[in-house]
Order: structure tokens, then C-alpha cells, then sequence
């Protein structure tokens, strides 16, 4: 079985590299398509399989399986083109925003299913989401499974669940990155050593999700449990508290969801 990726960036060099790490598909049977020369030079670098240029439809030939991955702007120009090249390949989408009702009309495919991925795939620790449209098969299904599952968590949805999975999962790490970034930069002001002060955010995240993922407690109450009445941690969480920082979380993904409804909508 073929794969191959339409658009070679970041998330499509992490998914390659994982599916290849993880022995899912032989390196030769792997391969990308991309119009930027450095990404087409990243892609190899970091998997050692081919990446071409898209203009010779010679390279879409043979595919079982086409990961589409550029940018949601771009798939109105990738089907004019090269759409009658794909006939008979599962169409995987992991375009943000763009539903499976207009990636039927623009592709004429049948099998199709929309994933949202995110970025801790690099790492094996990814969340991916999918929806099918009507033509995919219950293997077209075990495919896509067997693809992001080797690659961290991985669920099916109905497709109306897709933009707030987006605005979850999908820019979820950035919204780590930055607090991770911002609790850092609090114990500098406080006097530590930059790299120390970063250190232990790092640590204390990713310790804090090891309890939530081995199934010490729920949020609610391991947080409970580190919060002593009266105690250093009260103090911060009632600032937290008073600033609406829940709140605010909400009003934060809303406007990704909201983001990801537009996309959809170009």
C-alpha cells in the first residue's frame, strides 16, 4: 500500500516520520509532493522518503492513500489541478476548517475522512479526531485508525464536533506553550535562573499530566489535593479565580472555534 502526502510541512513531515518510526508503512512506500523547495529538502532530511514537485501528475500514480495537507486556502488550486489523478485513493484530510461536504465537491471522491491532528504527533503523543464522509468503507476507517493511532490518541466524531476539536486539541499545545512560557517568565521576576525557572515549568507540567494520564485522580481532584486551606497554593489559585482564568480559557477556544467555522466558509 502507497501513502502520499499533497503539501509537505510540518504536520505532514510529523506524521511521516511517525508512521514510518513506528514501522505502520515501509519508508519506500511513503513519499510527499510540496511546491516549496525547502520544505521538499525538510521532508526528506527528516524521513529520507521522496518529495517532489506536484507539476508532473506522474507522481500522484498508483496511490492508495493521499494525506491532503496544505493549507485551507490552497485546496481550491490542488483539485483544478490534480483532482482527476486521484481517482480510486482514500482521501485523507487534514486540512483545518474544511468539511468533508465541500471536499466531496471539489474532489468528486467518495471516500474521504477529515482528520484533526495536532502537533505532539512529533512526539508520539498526539490527539487525532476524524469524521467520514459517506463513501469511506469500515477499513477506509481502520486505515486512518491504524495511521494516528500509532501516533497517540485517536477517536472518531460526528463532523459538527470538528471546529471546538479544533479549537481543543488542535491549537490546544499552543495554549500549553504559552502558560508553560508565562510560568517561566513568573519565577524569573521572582529571582530564578532563567533555564531552572523553565526547567521546572516544564517538569511540573508534564509531571502533572503523567498523574492525569495514568489515572491518579481527576483535574478536579488532584487539584483538590494539592490545595491546602489557607496554603501558598490557595493564594495563587484565588487570583487565578478572580481574573476568571476558566473564563477566559472558554472565551479563548470559542474564538479558535469560531476561526475554524470561517476557514470552512473560504
Amino acid at each position: 500500500m502507497k501513502l502520499k502526502f499533497i503539501g509537505a510541512g510540518k504536520m505532514a513531515t510529523a506524521i511521516a516520520t511517525g508512521i514510518i518510526e513506528q514501522k505502520v508503512f515501509p519508508r519506500g512506500s511513503v513519499s510527499a509532493v510540496d511546491v516549496s523547495p525547502d520544505a521538499r529538502r525538510t521532508f526528506i532530511a527528516a524521513t529520507g522518503t521522496a518529495c517532489l514537485d506536484p507539476s508532473s501528475l506522474k507522481s500522484f500514480c498508483e496511490t492508495d492513500i493521499l494525506i491532503l495537507a496544505v493549507k485551507p486556502q490552497s485546496i481550491i488550486d490542488v483539485f483544478a489541478k490534480y483532482s482527476n489523478s486521484f481517482d480510486g485513493a482514500l482521501l485523507v484530510s487534514i486540512v483545518a476548517g474544511v468539511k468533508l461536504s465541500k471536499l466531496e465537491e471539489l474532489s468528486g471522491m467518495g471516500r474521504i475522512v477529515r482528520v484533526m491532528p495536532n502537533t505532539p504527533l512529533l512526539v508520539g503523543a498526539g490527539a487525532s479526531v476524524y469524521s467520514c464522509a459517506s463513501g469511506a468503507s469500515e477499513e477506509d476507517e481502520g486505515t486512518v485508525e491504524t495511521i494516528f493511532g500509532s501516533l497517540g490518541l485517536v477517536r472518531k466524531m460526528p463532523e459538527d464536533s470538528m471546529d471546538a476539536v479544533t479549537a481543543l486539541s488542535g491549537s490546544g499545545p499552543a495554549y500549553v506553550f504559552e502558560f508553560v512560557q508565562a510560568l517561566a517568565d513568573a519565577g524569573r521576576h521572582l529571582g530564578l535562573d532563567p533555564e531552572v525557572s523553565l526547567a521546572l515549568a516544564v517538569q511540573t507540567l508534564s509531571g502533572a499530566a503523567k498523574m492525569l494520564v495514568e489515572g491518579k485522580g481527576t483535574p478536579e481532584e488532584l487539584r483538590k489535593a494539592v490545595t491546602s486551606p489557607g496554603g501558598t497554593t490557595a493564594a495563587a489559585l484565588e487570583v487565578l479565580c478572580k481574573g476568571d482564568f476558566r473564563g477566559l480559557i472558554e472565551t479563548a477556544l470559542i474564538a479558535a472555534r469560531d476561526r475554524s467555522i470561517e476557514l470552512g466558509n473560504l
